[in-house]
């Protein structure tokens, strides 16, 4: 007597049902390689990431003893310290001097390593600072140009580059007139926004009467 097989008809449908769960299977490892998970929610990664460190190693290019200073430039749109060996007699108690001395570190191309970090300047290779006029508020200093003409990162450079120094006399506000005699000098703050938000930031200054 032969035995009758007991589900003839049950194993197409059993080899169907493992091929699909093969086929699953390989996706899923497939995706699974790729470092994929799956989701049905979009993912929102924001931007790439940038490569600029914004660092450039403390006293690298500075001679010993070397006089330094330390002007803000900008990098990933915000500002951030950079301390720089300047050459010539100590200036620290005459605020135009100090003021003329950062503004020509400030107009100066980055250095490889600064610019290798993502450092740039705004501030116009042409412009001038000078001392106060006869009427003005004491501490003024004069721009070649009219402080609203300029680049508004720029700007934001050189008010926190002088703020804290004699170009300021010590304070973290400065007064900034242009060319024009009829223009009141404005007062500009150096807060926390302009440094993280140099080109948005509000940076429209309070005149000074």
């Amino acid at each position: 007597m032969r035995a009758t097989p007991r589900h003839p008809a049950g194993r197409p449908r059993l080899r169907t049902a493992l091929r699909g769960t093969t086929v699953a299977l390989a996706l899923l490892g497939t995706a699974t390689a790729c470092g994929i998970r799956g989701t049905a929610v979009p993912v929102d990664a924001g931007g790439a990431p940038s490569r600029s460190s914004c660092v450039v190693k403390p006293g690298r290019g500075i001679p010993s003893g070397a006089a330094t200073v330390t002007v803000q430039l900008e990098c990933t749109s915000q500002l951030v310290p950079v301390t720089r060996a300047v050459a010539g007699p100590d200036t620290s108690e005459d605020g135009v001097a100090v003021a003329r001395l950062l503004l020509d570190e400030l107009r100066k191309a980055p250095s490889n390593e600064e610019a290798e970090a993502g450092m740039s300047t705004a501030v116009p290779q042409r412009l001038t600072v000078s001392g106060p006029r006869p009427g003005d508020p004491a501490g003024t200093l004069r721009l070649g140009r009219d402080p609203g003409e300029l680049p508004q990162v720029g700007l934001a450079q050189l008010v926190c580059t002088y703020a804290g120094t004699a170009a300021a006399d010590g304070k973290r506000t400065v007064i900034l007139g242009g060319p024009a005699e009829e223009e009141r000098p404005k007062s500009y703050a150096c807060t926390d926004e302009l440094r993280t938000h140099p080109d948005s930031a509000d940076i429209t200054g309070t005149v000074v009467s």
